[in-house]
């Protein structure tokens, strides 16, 4: 039996384009034969290991970035706010290693659960899940409960899940990464690449031998 190709999404809930990469991974039927694991990073702590300057401290990419993940998001239909969300960009440590926690512990089902919730609650509704009220609130709805939603704020404390989020940051680094999203890809011959950028998912389609076709998505002209 021929090998379903893999992908692994790294990712940062503070990244629009991680955002809308995990939007389209998550909907787009070109990927529904593909195997996708979401393994959350520590986008700050990846970008101090490359020397590499956050964007919003860039004169005019701190412009362009607001313009360029509002262009995505109407090329593929996926829900955004239209102005950055305030205090933008916070400090994502707490998100991060709820999602680190989850990770660790329960199924992806449970990643996609939270992430699912977490991502429309900041990035389609501009709500402040960094707020220590509001992140419990999102994952009191989404995993069943304030027990639930306490049991994971509870476990990201540890010091085995802080060093998880460590420990999956530097391993996109050592996969290549240096900003977010990166996938990393392996196509049915076994071959294994990693791709930077929501812009780059037309060469994701390609290395693995999908289907564009059976997308009705008229995004994939923008990268095709």
């Amino acid at each position: 039996m021929v090998p379903k190709p893999k992908i692994t999404l790294y990712f940062d809930t503070v990244s629009p384009f991680a955002y809308e990469a995990y939007h389209i991974l998550r909907n787009d039927p070109i990927f529904k034969n593909v195997d996708i694991k979401y393994v959350p990073i520590f986008l700050g702590g990846l970008m101090n290991k490359c020397s590499n300057t956050p964007p919003m401290k860039i004169k005019n990419k701190d412009k362009w970035i607001n313009i360029e993940r509002l262009r995505w998001a109407h090329a593929f239909s996926i829900p955004i706010v239209t102005d950055m969300p305030s205090n933008f960009p916070p400090n994502t440590l707490p998100v991060q290693r709820v999602l680190a926690g989850i990770e660790a512990s329960q199924s992806q089902s449970a990643v996609i659960t939270a992430l699912d919730a977490l991502y429309k609650s900041y990035w389609a509704l501009g709500q402040p899940i960094y707020e220590p009220a509001q992140l419990r609130s999102v994952l009191s709805s989404a995993l069943g409960g304030e027990e639930a939603a306490d049991k994971v704020l509870g476990v990201a404390q540890t010091a085995e899940v802080k060093q998880r989020l460590v420990e999956n940051t530097d391993k996109a680094f050592a996969e290549g990464a240096f900003g977010l999203p990166w996938f990393t890809c392996t196509n049915t011959k076994g071959e294994t690449e990693g791709f930077w950028g929501v812009d780059h998912l037309g060469q994701v389609v390609q290395f693995l031998g999908l289907d564009k076709e059976v997308s009705g998505n008229g995004g994939w002209k923008s990268v095709l």
